[in-house]
């Protein structure tokens, strides 16, 4: 199933606007088939979030980026579940890349 094919048959669906900027920040990944979209989605939402901290972007004008990256990392997740027996392992590794970005942003400063 292709990963648009796969985030169609998510309920609720999200709406127009997100759907939108999801689709934005996969790019052509949409197109991807693969049994386990979970990476793809993850790596979108990092890169949408790198962006956001490198561009300090604290504005309501930044607030569709920051919702479309939480439904991505959401999506990840929902993905992770559909291999319940590596769910724990790759959960954590999501997490953990994902709290990075914060040092990241922060050893940047220094």
């Amino acid at each position: 199933m292709t990963l648009e094919g796969w985030l169609d048959a998510r309920r609720p669906a999200p709406p127009p606007v997100l759907r939108a900027r999801i689709e934005t920040a996969l790019g052509a990944h949409m197109h991807d088939e693969a049994a386990d979209h979970a990476e793809t989605l993850l790596v979108a939402a990092e890169s949408l979030v790198r962006a956001l901290l490198d561009e300090n972007a604290t504005s309501r004008g930044s607030a569709l980026d920051l919702l479309a990256a939480d439904a991505l990392v959401t999506y990840a997740f929902e993905a992770l579940s559909e291999q319940p027996a590596h769910l724990p392992r790759r959960a954590a590794e999501a997490m953990t890349r994902i709290a990075a970005l914060a040092h990241e942003q922060t050893s940047a400063g220094e």
